[in-house]
């Protein structure tokens, strides 16, 4: 396996029930995909929703940009992959792509901002950890 140049990264498979009536993963899925990716990668960078949200502070996505490039299929492997990037006081950016597996084809990319809450209110994200720990 070759060295990752992301900060995470994680290998899947298509399976069948993801598919439309093309025969193409639906374009919904891929939101799945991308979610899944970063809750790992913030499970591996020992930070957990659920312990979180028990002391008031939430982690929310208020915005997703995806770019569809090229279709899966039945079956096909992928990986997706996740970067962090700061915009502003408040904003995380998480950047992300599909690429399939094993010729390397980007197949989706996407930005998805997301911010931080302390009992509902907007605050920076040092305030509900430490920004090294999401790779900041």
């Amino acid at each position: 396996m070759r060295p990752s140049e992301h900060l995470y990264e994680m290998e899947l498979a298509v399976r069948d029930y993801e598919l439309d009536l093309q025969g193409i993963v639906n374009n919904s899925v891929y939101q799945n995909y991308f979610e899944h990716a970063r809750h790992e990668y913030l499970y591996s960078r020992n930070i957990d929703f659920a312990g979180l949200h028990a002391e008031g502070k939430d982690l929310i996505v208020h915005r997703i940009e995806i770019d569809y490039k090229h279709s899966l299929h039945s079956h096909d492997r992928f990986r997706v992959t996740v970067d962090v990037e700061r915009e502003g006081h408040l904003k995380i950016v998480f950047v992300q792509s599909i690429y399939r597996v094993p010729d390397d084809k980007l197949i989706a990319k996407a930005r998805v901002y997301g911010a931080c809450l302390l009992q509902g209110r907007p605050v920076k994200p040092e305030t509900i950890f430490d920004p090294g720990q999401l790779g900041l």
